[in-house]
């Protein structure tokens, strides 16, 4: 039945436009009568490869001296047989204070953290077995390190072109080094982790994206969202305004639950 209205549809469209329509015509012609039934390109068959890097500066003088700096890169390549997804990201803060009547410059931030996850595409379109690995090192939460590795299930849900949809969850490990001296009852063990990512890009080149993940232990659950909005400058230049939200159930003694972080900076996308 459904067969059978298509090409009615198409006979219509024949007859006002005066010539059978081309396969992509017809594709089109579907997408725009049946836009929300239309069947999602799961899987990339050509071999991709995108490089975006960005960096943020603020720098402020008068009643506060303060220096911010976030630079990171972010990286996705497809393949045949896989879906590879990088990031890396760094933040430093300094600010000018006195002391003893002395004024002299003092770090408040120092932060790096990296990602990468492996997605194994299997036969069914959309599923795949991931890998995935974490590393951050924070002058300022406790640790020397700490650093995740876990495994499961990932499925892209959609993926057209104008938004994506995926998920993975899966068990895994968590690996800790408290900072000498720190007494702390988050140890390494096992975890579950869960995320889930949503993009979304309008017709002018604006994109958005939401991400949001969770790591559940026997003493502590972490959840990490960033939500980012991007707007084309150029061709290959943007303007972004992201803001990140990490939460600790239990977090070391004198580091707050909730932590947060508002960024404007510049994005070049390098192919």
């Amino acid at each position: 039945m459904q067969n059978h209205s298509r090409r009615c549809l198409l006979v219509l469209a024949a007859c006002l436009f005066g010539s059978v329509p081309s396969y992509a015509a017809e594709k089109n012609l579907i997408q725009t009568l049946y836009h929300t039934d239309f069947t999602y390109r799961q899987d990339e068959e050509e071999d991709l490869f995108s490089l975006d890097g960005e960096v943020g500066v603020l720098n402020s003088t008068g009643n506060t001296d303060a220096f911010s700096l976030k630079a990171g890169v972010i990286a996705e390549q497809e393949t045949f047989h896989w879906n590879n997804n990088y990031s890396a990201e760094l933040l430093y803060k300094q600010i000018e204070v006195e002391n003893n009547g002395v004024t002299e410059d003092q770090v408040s931030a120092q932060r790096f953290y990296g990602t990468a996850q492996f997605d194994n595409k299997l036969d069914t379109p959309g599923r795949r077995l991931f890998f995935y690995a974490d590393y951050e090192n924070d002058e300022f939460n406790g640790y020397e390190y700490r650093a995740t590795l876990a495994s499961g299930w990932s499925q892209r849900v959609w993926n057209t072109d104008e938004s994506m949809l995926r998920y993975s969850v899966g068990p895994g490990y968590g690996l800790v080094s408290a900072e000498d001296g720190t007494q702390t009852n988050i140890n390494n063990g096992l975890i579950l982790r869960a995320s889930g990512e949503y993009h979304y890009q309008w017709y002018t080149g604006s994109r958005f994206r939401q991400f949001l993940s969770t790591e559940v232990g026997p003493d502590n659950i972490k959840t990490r969202s960033e939500t980012a909005l991007s707007a084309n400058l150029f061709d290959s230049l943007a303007m972004k305004l992201s803001f990140i939200v990490s939460f600790e159930t239990q977090p070391l003694p004198d580091v707050p639950n909730l932590n947060t972080e508002t960024s404007l900076s510049v994005v070049y996308r390098f192919f």
